[in-house]
C-alpha cells in the first residue's frame, strides 16, 4: 500500500474528500460527453462549429474564472501565478470566441492575420511566467544560469527537431509572402516550444508548496501544447475543421486548469497526511531523482537526432538547425562546466562537513550508533570502547536486539515501533532506557536518544548505571528506616493497601500486628541512646527473622514496629485467629528475650495488638485497629497480645467525646473545688483540709480527678505529652490557685486550717512554670506561713532529686509544708524520704484498705508508721473509710486520717460548718462517721478500689 493510502487508513479521509470526488466525476462526465460528440461529428456541421469554437471558448473562460477566483480568495505566494493562468486562459477564450464569430456568426473566412491569432499568441507568455512563479527559485546566480541553460537546451532541441520536421516547410511556404504572415505562423509553435521547455524544466523544479495544484496545472498546459503541436502539423492543419476530436484535447486542458487550484486545496490535507507516512520507510526512486541531471543530455540527444535526420535524408542542413544545434552544444558545455565547479565545491563542503561530523562523533563521550531497518548496526562511534568496554569494530554488524537485556527487549521493540509509526513532525525523537550488555558480560543501564535515519535509527547512548543506582538508593532510603533498614510507615502502608486491593482482597484472614517495646525508654535513659539504637537494630533483626517470606516487617518510628501477615485464603476465622495469635505470641517471646548490649544484659517486653482485615475495611482503619489493640495490651499490663474488638473503637469514641467536653469545661469554668477534712486520730480535731477538684459534666455526673485525668490522657495511651499534658498542667494550676484563694478567705474568716494540695514532682519541676511563681501566689493572696501543704507524688525513679531537693528547700523556707504522698508504693519512696525535706508521710490508700483483713499489710503498715514516728514526722492515712481501720491505725501510731470514716469531700459552705464544729467523733468501736457527705441524706455506699480520691455523691 502506498504511503498516502496508509496515512488515510490511519487518520481517516481528508476533509471535503467526498465533494472533491463528486467534482472530478462531474468534470469527467462533461469531458466524456464532449469527446463523444467530437468523435461522432456532433451530428451537424453547424453544431460542430459551435461546439468547436464557443465550446472551447466557454471551457477556457471557466478556467480563467476559476483561477481568478482562487487567486482572489487565497492570499499566498502562488496568487500571482494563478492570476497569470487566468489571463492565459482568458486569451485562449477570446481567441476561440473570435474564431467562432467569423466561422459561425458572420460566416466569413478567417483573415490572415486575424485577432484570433493575436489572442492565441498571448496565451503562452502569461503561462510561462506563471510557471516561473510556481517554480522553486534558485538561490544563487549559478542556479539561475543553469535554469536558463536547461530551458534553452530543451527549447533548442525541440526547435531543431520541429524545424527539421515541419517548421522549415512553413517558413519556406511564406518566404514569398508577407513577413508578418510568416512571423505569425512561426511565432505560435515557437511559443509552444518555449512553454513545453518550461513545463519540462519546471516539472523537476516545482515547489513543495501546493504540489498537487502545480502538477495539475502543468498537465493542463502540457495537454494544451500537445494539441497545439498536432494542430501545427501541415498535414492536419489543412484538413482541420472545428468540432473535431482534437478539440476534445483543448477542452480537457481547460477543464484541468479550472480544476487545478480547487482540487489542490482538497488534496493538500491529504498530502500533509501522506508526508509523515512516507517517513515510515524509505521510498527509493533513483530514476525520478536522476531525470533533472539527465535533462541536458536528453536535449543534446534530441538536437543530434534532428541533425542526423537531415543528414540521413540527404538533405542540406538548414542554417537554423546549425545555429540551434551549436547553441545547444555551447549551452551544454557551459552547463557542464558550471556543474563541474559546483560538484567540486560540493565535494569539498561534504568532506569538510564529514570531517567536522567525524571529529564531533569521535570526541563525544556518548556512543553514537546507526542501525539499519533490519536492526543491524552499521556504524558505532569509538566511544563504545570506553562506555561499553567493547570495540566499535566488534559491534558493527551485530544485531541490536542481541545486545539488549531479554527482560527489556519487548518494551524496547514496542517503543521503537510506536515511535516509527508516529508523525516525525509531532515526535522527532524519543528516549529509551534499557540494559545493555558490556564487554565484561555485565548489564549496564543505558539511556538512548533515538532519531529516524533512512528507515533505520540513530541512537545517541550514554551510561546511566550510576544514576540508576543512586535513584534506587534514594527510593530505598525514602521507603526504609535508616536505622534498622526495615520498611518505614509509608512503605508498610502501601503494602497493606496492596494486600487489601490485590488478588487477596477477598481474603479476610490478612492481619496487621502493631508492636511496642515496653521499657525501651528506660534503656535509653539508663545506658544511653547508642545502646537504645543497638537494641532497636537487634529487635528489628529478630522481627524480620520471625515473619514469613511473603509477610512484611516494618518500623513505624521510635520503639514501635509492625508486621503484615498475609492471609492464606482460609475460611475458618477462629482457626486463623488462633494461628495469628500464635505468631504474635511467638514474636512477643522472641522480642522479650534478653539483649546483650555493650556488655550489659538488657530486657524489654513487647505489647502486641492484632487486627484482621474485615470485609470493606480500609488500610488506615486496619492499622488504626491494630494500634488500638496494642494500647489495650499496654493498658492491660504490658507484655501481652491483644486482639482487636469493635468495643475498643467504641470506647475510644466515648473517651474522645468525654475529652472534648473536658476541654470545653476547662475554658467554661465547670470545675468545682471540694475539701476533705484531715482529722487527728487522737482528738478528732480537723488539722487540715485536702483540696480535691471535681468536674460536673453536662449530664450531671461528678467526675473525680482520677477519672477525668484518665480521660484527658487517653488520647496518648497514658503518655501525658502534647495538648493533653498541657490540659493536665492547666488543671493543676487551676486547683492550686483556687485552693490558695479559698484558704486565704477562710483564714481571714478565722479558720486557721492549712490546705493540702496534691502535686507531682514532674509538675513541680516543669520548666514551663517560672521559679518563684508559687511564692508569688502565696504573697498575692496573703496566705500565712504554714497554711499550704504540698502533697508530693514521686512515682518515677528518673526524677532528678537534686533539682527537686533544691526546689522543695526553697518552698520550705517560705513556710510551705511537704507531705510525701503515696508512701508505701512506687519506686522512689525511700530515696525521697532520705533526700527530701519531708514534714509528713501520707500512707498509700492500698495499704489502708487491707490493713484490717491482711496480716501482711498490717505488718508493712506498722513498719512504715514506725519509720515516721522514729523520724518525728506526722502521718496521714488516706482512704480511712471504716471504724475498724481507724482503731487499727491509731493503735499502730498513725496520727491523722482522711476518709469516709469522718467525712467525705465538702463544698465550701459545708466545710465551714464542719470547721465551726471543730471536731469529729473518733470511733472507739463500731462508730459511724460524724459527717458523711454533708446533707446527702441516709446512709452512703462506700466504693472500694485503687482510686486516689474518696468518691462523693452529686450535690
Amino acid at each position: 500500500m502506498s504511503a498516502p493510502g496508509a496515512a488515510l487508513l490511519t487518520r481517516g479521509p481528508a476533509p471535503g474528500g467526498g465533494r472533491g470526488v463528486a467534482v472530478q466525476a462531474l468534470l469527467a462526465v462533461v469531458w466524456g460527453g464532449y469527446a463523444v460528440g467530437a468523435g461522432i461529428g456532433w451530428g451537424t456541421s453547424q453544431l460542430a462549429d459551435i461546439m468547436g469554437d464557443f465550446g472551447l471558448s466557454a471551457a477556457a473562460l471557466l478556467a480563467a474564472v476559476s483561477c481568478y477566483r482562487y487567486a482572489r480568495t487565497h492570499a499566498n505566494r502562488d496568487r500571482l501565478a494563478w492570476l497569470l493562468f487566468a489571463l492565459s486562459s482568458l486569451m485562449s477564450a477570446c481567441g476561440n470566441a473570435v474564431w467562432g464569430w467569423y466561422e459561425v456568426v458572420v460566416h466569413k473566412e478567417m483573415p490572415n492575420p486575424s485577432p484570433a491569432q493575436f489572442f492565441f499568441l498571448c496565451f503562452a507568455p502569461p503561462a510561462i511566467v506563471g510557471l516561473l512563479v510556481l517554480a522553486k527559485r534558485p538561490i544563487t546566480r549559478a542556479g539561475w544560469v543553469c535554469l536558463a541553460l536547461d530551458s534553452w537546451l530543451i527549447a533548442g532541441s525541440l526547435l531543431t527537431l520541429s524545424w527539421s520536421l515541419a517548421l522549415a516547410k512553413v517558413a519556406r511556404s511564406h518566404s514569398a509572402g508577407s513577413v508578418a504572415g510568416a512571423a505569425l505562423e512561426l511565432a505560435y509553435p515557437l511559443l509552444d516550444i518555449a512553454l513545453v521547455s518550461m513545463v519540462l524544466v519546471l516539472h523537476f523544479r516545482r515547489s513543495a508548496n501546493n504540489r498537487s495544484a502545480v502538477n495539475t496545472a502543468i498537465a493542463a498546459l502540457a495537454l494544451t501544447v500537445l494539441c497545439d503541436a498536432i494542430f501545427t502539423s501541415p498535414l492536419l492543419k489543412e484538413s482541420y475543421r472545428s468540432g473535431q476530436l482534437l478539440d476534445a484535447g483543448w477542452f480537457a486542458g481547460s477543464l484541468l486548469l479550472a480544476y487545478a487550484p480547487w482540487g489542490a486545496r482538497r488534496a493538500g490535507s491529504t498530502q500533509d497526511l501522506a508526508e509523515p507516512a512516507r517517513g515510515l520507510r524509505p521510498v527509493s526512486r533513483p530514476i525520478a531523482r536522476s531525470l533533472p541531471a539527465l535533462t541536458p543530455y536528453l536535449a543534446a540527444a534530441v538536437c543530434t537526432l534532428g541533425i542526423l535526420y537531415n543528414v540521413i535524408e540527404s538533405r542540406s542542413v538548414d542554417k537554423v538547425v546549425v545555429v540551434a544545434g551549436c547553441t545547444v552544444v555551447l549551452a551544454l558545455v557551459i552547463r557542464q562546466g558550471i556543474m563541474l565547479l559546483d560538484n567540486i565545491a560540493l565535494t569539498q563542503e561534504l568532506a569538510q562537513k564529514e570531517n567536522h561530523f567525524r571529529s564531533l562523533v569521535q570526541g563525544s563521550s556518548d556512543v553514537i550508533m546507526i542501525a539499519a531497518p533490519t536492526g543491524m548496526l552499521r556504524y558505532v562511534s569509538p566511544a563504545a570502547a570506553g562506555v561499553y568496554g567493547r570495540e566499535a569494530e566488534e559491534l558493527v554488524g551485530t544485531e541490536l536486539a542481541t545486545l539488549i537485556h531479554p527482560d527489556d527487549l519487548g518494551r524496547v521493540v514496542h517503543e521503537v515501533r510506536r515511535f516509527l509509526a508516529a508523525p516525525p513532525a509531532e515526535e522527532p525523537t524519543t528516549r529509551i532506557e534499557c540494559r545493555f550488555k558490556s564487554g565484561a558480560g555485565e548489564w549496564l543501564n543505558v539511556e538512548s536518544t533515538v532519531n529516524r535515519h533512512q528507515g533505520g535509527l540513530i541512537l545517541n547512548s550514554r551510561d546511566v548505571t550510576e544514576r540508576v543506582r543512586l535513584q534506587a538508593q534514594l527510593q530505598h532510603s525514602a521507603e526504609h528506616d535508616p536505622l534498622t533498614d526495615l520498611p518505614n510507615r509509608a512503605l508498610f502502608t502501601r503494602r497493606v493497601r496492596q494486600a487489601l486491593a490485590g488478588r487477596r482482597s477477598g481474603d479476610h484472614s490478612t492481619a496487621v500486628l502493631f508492636i511496642d517495646l515496653d521499657g525501651f525508654k528506660a534503656v535509653n535513659d539508663t545506658i544511653g541512646h547508642q545502646a537504645g539504637d543497638e537494641l532497636l537494630i537487634e529487635a528489628a533483626r529478630r522481627l524480620q527473622d520471625s515473619v514469613r517470606a511473603g509477610d512484611t516487617a516494618a518500623r513505624l518510628g521510635g520503639d514501635e514496629f509492625a508486621a503484615l501477615i498475609v492471609g492464606d485464603g482460609g475460611r475458618d476465622r477462629s482457626a486463623r485467629e488462633y494461628q495469628v495469635h500464635e505468631i504474635a505470641d511467638r514474636l512477643r517471646t522472641t522480642l522479650g528475650r534478653p539483649y546483650r548490649i555493650s556488655g550489659n544484659e538488657v530486657r524489654v517486653a513487647a505489647s502486641i495488638g492484632v487486627a484482621f482485615a474485615d470485609p470493606g475495611i480500609t488500610p488506615s482503619d486496619l492499622m488504626r485497629n491494630a494500634d488500638l489493640a496494642m494500647y489495650r495490651a499496654k493498658a492491660g499490663g504490658k507484655d501481652r497480645v491483644e486482639l482487636y474488638a469493635p468495643q475498643m473503637q467504641a470506647e475510644v469514641v466515648r473517651k474522645a467525646e468525654l475529652a472534648g467536653r473536658l476541654r470545653s469545661a476547662l475554658h467554661e469554668g465547670e470545675f468545682a473545688l471540694l475539701h476533705q477534712p484531715v482529722v487527728s486520730l487522737a482528738t478528732g480535731e480537723v488539722s487540715a483540709v485536702a483540696a480535691q477538684a471535681r468536674w460536673r459534666s453536662a449530664q450531671g455526673i461528678l467526675f473525680t480527678p482520677a477519672e477525668f485525668l484518665r480521660v484527658a490522657e487517653c488520647g496518648e495511651g497514658a503518655h501525658t505529652t502534647g495538648p493533653d499534658a498541657s490540659r493536665t498542667a492547666e488543671l493543676g494550676r487551676w486547683l492550686l490557685e483556687a485552693a490558695v484563694e479559698q484558704a486565704a478567705e477562710r483564714h481571714r474568716a478565722g479558720h486557721d486550717v492549712p490546705v493540702a494540695v496534691r502535686m507531682t514532682a514532674q509538675r513541680l519541676l516543669d520548666r514551663a512554670v517560672p521559679l518563684g511563681s508559687m511564692e508569688a501566689l502565696l504573697a498575692r493572696h496573703g496566705l500565712p506561713s504554714g497554711a499550704l501543704i504540698l502533697e508530693l507524688a514521686v512515682s518515677d525513679p528518673r526524677v532528678p532529686f537534686d533539682d527537686l531537693e533544691r526546689r522543695l528547700t526553697a518552698l520550705h523556707r517560705v513556710g510551705v509544708g511537704i507531705a510525701l504522698d503515696g508512701f508505701g508504693s512506687g519506686y522512689a519512696a525511700i530515696s525521697a524520704l532520705r533526700r527530701l525535706p519531708v514534714d509528713m508521710l501520707k500512707l498509700d490508700r492500698g495499704l489502708v484498705e487491707g490493713v484490717v483483713e491482711s496480716a501482711r499489710l498490717h505488718k508493712i503498715t506498722a513498719g512504715l508508721l514506725r519509720i515516721a514516728n522514729d523520724l518525728g514526722m506526722q502521718s496521714v492515712a488516706d482512704g480511712v473509710d471504716l471504724p475498724e481501720q481507724v482503731m487499727a491505725l491509731r493503735a499502730m501510731g498513725c496520727t491523722h486520717g482522711q476518709g469516709m470514716a469522718f467525712s467525705g469531700p465538702l463544698d465550701e459552705y459545708r466545710l465551714r460548718r464542719a470547721l465551726v464544729r471543730g471536731t469529729f467523733p473518733v470511733p472507739g468501736g463500731a462508730a459511724q462517721p460524724a459527717l458523711a457527705g454533708g446533707s446527702a441524706g441516709g446512709s452512703m455506699v462506700i466504693r472500694r478500689g485503687s482510686h486516689n480520691e474518696t468518691p462523693v455523691p452529686p450535690t
